[in-house]
Parts: structure tokens; sequence; C-alpha cells
């Protein structure tokens, strides 16, 4: 059993990757959802070893920015703790600890690069995260369905899962994550790579390929119950990403009838939340469309009521004048939570936009040349054709795409393992070129 699982962990080696570290990276990217300790320790072996058979990072200018912008952070950080004074509710040292958010995922981009470097290695760790989802989906569905409720312990404490009873908040999936904004970012980012599952698995089927059969099922009940656990989330980010990755992963090849299809199946849904819709059209589509998605979609008895200070434009508006005020290397990272209460009487604990919050952190320069960077990786992918490329390569590029447009509204990257997850896809997309290089293992 241990040589099958160790020649399986050997198959489709890409040639940068060393032996070790290759098995080490699968199965850390395996079990990140269900321990960021375990999964920590392997990958560090593996960012360890990939770095050992690098040419020099700073051959690459990626790197290069990445070190200018951590440059920049360090800067600020040491501002942050100069100025302590003007500002007596802030710690310095959370202006130091908040770099480890950012610095160590600089090196885990340039060095998790050699096990991604072909299609087939970034088919493995796509993969791996959907394998490692199963978790998820299943505390998720059984929170709700079952009533199960944590904690959860394993190996004597050093994994433990706080599934809250009925989720958290309550009626909405949260499983492992423990909050469901959270789940919902992990399922809508492997949403897409399951999806390139699926549909490398219904072309076996249809080829006729020995033991097709059973893997299609098997991948068609995960597909259905990663859909169901997404809408049980409750969350409207969630729900837009599952949309967005169907035609991206599905290629430009199916967009002719594709796309038609998907916007008469969101019809009744516009009709039954948009304001201003005669009641003639509005009735019938309220009847045909769950009251959960159109009053959730609506706000219908669940921010209505909210606080002015608890809305995003509140915050955005507050955090442009705190930018305003410290633009070049900003208050130091997570000011926003201590200043934000002073001002307005409430407590966030960021600015629900990545962008911003880095603005904030860490000044406009750095947040300009990593989120400018991030969009320059995502443009150069398209813009080569891996939209047009292997059904995981189009997956690859999307799960990227919505885990960047979460974060126009949210920041899950500040759960580790969505950090990490994040940095491993950003780092394949960079190992992207139209022509595939050659692979070791077999």
């Amino acid at each position: 059993m241990k040589a099958l699982l160790l020649e399986r962990l050997d198959g489709q080696r890409p040639l940068q990757a060393d032996r070790l570290g290759w098995r080490c990276f699968q199965l850390g990217v395996f079990v990140l959802p269900s321990s960021a300790l375990f999964a920590g320790l392997l990958l560090l072996v593996a960012l360890i070893q990939g770095s050992r058979r690098r040419s020099p990072w700073w051959h690459d200018r990626v790197n290069v920015v990445l070190a200018l912008i951590a440059g920049l952070m360090v800067l600020g950080a040491a501002a942050a703790s100069l100025r302590v004074s003007a500002l007596p509710a802030y710690p310095p040292s959370l202006a130091w600890l908040g770099l480890f958010n950012w610095l160590p995922f600089f090196w885990a981009f340039w060095g998790f690069q050699p096990y991604l470097a072909d299609s087939p290695g970034r088919r493995r760790a796509a993969l791996a995260l959907v394998a490692g989802t199963v978790p998820v989906l299943v505390t998720g569905l059984g929170q709700l369905w079952l009533g199960w409720h944590g904690p959860w312990q394993m190996l004597g404490g050093a994994v433990i899962w706080h599934l809250k009873q009925g989720g958290n908040p309550r009626g909405r999936l949260s499983g492992l994550f423990d909050y469901a904004n959270i789940t919902a970012a992990w399922l809508s980012l492997t949403w897409p790579l399951l999806l390139a599952a699926l549909l490398a698995c219904w072309r076996r089927w249809r080829d006729r390929a020995a033991g097709s059969s059973w893997r299609l099922w098997v991948v068609l009940a995960l597909a259905a119950a990663q859909v169901g656990a997404l809408y049980l989330t409750d969350s409207r980010n969630a729900w837009g990403a599952m949309l967005l990755a169907v035609p991206l992963v599905a290629g430009p090849a199916s967009w002719l009838w594709l796309l038609p299809l998907l916007l008469l199946t969101l019809l009744p849904v516009a009709l039954a939340t948009l304001p201003g819709i005669p009641a003639l059209l509005q009735d019938p589509a309220r009847a045909l469309v769950p009251q959960s998605i159109w009053g959730r979609l609506n706000d219908l008895n669940h921010h209505s009521q909210r606080k002015w200070a608890s809305l995003r434009i509140t915050q955005w508006s507050v955090a442009a004048g705190l930018i305003a005020e410290r633009p070049w290397l900003g208050w130091g990272a997570a000011a926003f939570s201590v200043i934000y209460p002073l001002r307005t009487g409430r407590w966030h604990g960021h600015p629900h936009n990545i962008a911003v919050d880095l603005a904030i952190s860490h000044g406009l320069p750095a947040a300009v040349l990593l989120v400018g960077l991030v969009l320059w990786l995502l443009i150069r992918g398209a813009r080569q054709g891996m939209l047009q490329g292997p059904v995981f390569d189009r997956a690859w590029w999307a799960a990227v795409l919505v885990l960047a447009m979460l974060h126009a509204s949210d920041i899950p990257i500040y759960d580790s393992r969505i950090n990490i997850a994040g940095w491993i896809l950003l780092a394949g997309l960079r190992c992207w070129c139209p022509s595939p290089g050659p692979r070791a293992g077999v």
C-alpha cells in the first residue's frame, strides 16, 4: 500500500521538482483545508526543496517587484512603531506581526513554481485541492442537515475543527472553517477546479475509457454536494463566483450556446430581485425563484436595518480619509480595526476590500504594486491563451479570477488556508506558457 501511494505521488513530476518536494507539495495541498498546521509543515519542506532547485530569484522581474513591496511594508512597520504616541490605542507589535500575512508568501510564490511548471503539475495540484475539499463538504452539510457540532479534536488537539451547531452565523453553512464567508471563499476557489475534473471525466466517459463510469459518478456527486454547500453558505459572492466559473472553464468554444442559456436562467432571478419591475412580471418570478435567493440578493430581512456605520460604503469612505492622511507608508497592519471604532463607534476587523486594506496598512505604493501585479498576471495569462488551453489551465485562471473578485468586497485571504491556496494559484499562473515544457517522473 505504501509503495503504491508513493508511486502515485511520484507520477507526473515536473522536471524542476525533486521527489521529496513533489510528494510533500501534493500532500500539503491535499490536507490544507483540514489542517493549516500539517499542511504548513509539508509545504515548508516543499518550499525549501523547491527553492534549492531554482535559478536566483532576481532573474524574474516579478520577484523584484515583490521584493520592492516587501521593503515598503517593512518601512511602513518601522514608521508605525516610531509614531506610536500619535495613536496610543495601536500596539506597534501589530505592524510587525501583520507582515507575516505577506512576506513569507512572497517567498512561497517563487519557491512553489517548480511544482506548477507545466500543465500536468497544475492538474495534480488542482485535483489535490478538489480532493481536500471533501472534509469541508462533509462537515458543512453534516452541520446543517445532521446537527453535527464540535469542537472536534484529532491527534491530541493538533487538529481542531470548531463546528458550531446550526452554522456560523446561524443558519449558514460554515463547516470546519468555522465561518460561512471563509467556507464560501474556499468552495468558490475550488469550484472551477472541480468543474474541470467533471469535464475531464465526462470526456473520458464519452470516449469509453476504462474506469471512466465510476469516476464520473463520483465527481458528479462531489459537484452536486459543492453546489448545495455553496448555496447554503448564503454568500452572494459565492453564488456569483459559481456562475462566473462555468463559461470560463467550459471554454470559448461553448460560449455561443452556454452564455445565452445562463442569461435565460438568470432572467427570473433578475426579475424577482431588481427594483422597479412591474408586479405583473415580478410576482411570477418570485413564485418561481426561492425567496432565500431573491430575498438575500435584495437584502430582505438581512441588512435593511443595519446602522450606517456597518455598511461597506461607510467603511470605504472612512478608509479613504485614512489613506489620504498617510498615503505613502500607511498606518500599520490591522490599524483599521483600531481606528474605525474610534471614529464611528462600531468595530470592524478590516474594510472589506483588499486594495483599500493594503493602502491603509502599508501605503498606496505597496497596494498599487501588489494589486497591479495580480491583475497583470491575469491579463498576461488571458492574452497568452490560457483560456484556450487545457481544461485544468482554464480552471486555474478562473480560480485566480474568482479569488481576486471575492477580495473586492471581503478579505478571506487573512485565513491562512485561503492565503496559502491563493499564492499557490498565483504561482501556477506565473508558470503558464503557451507551450508547456517537459516533465519528469512516471
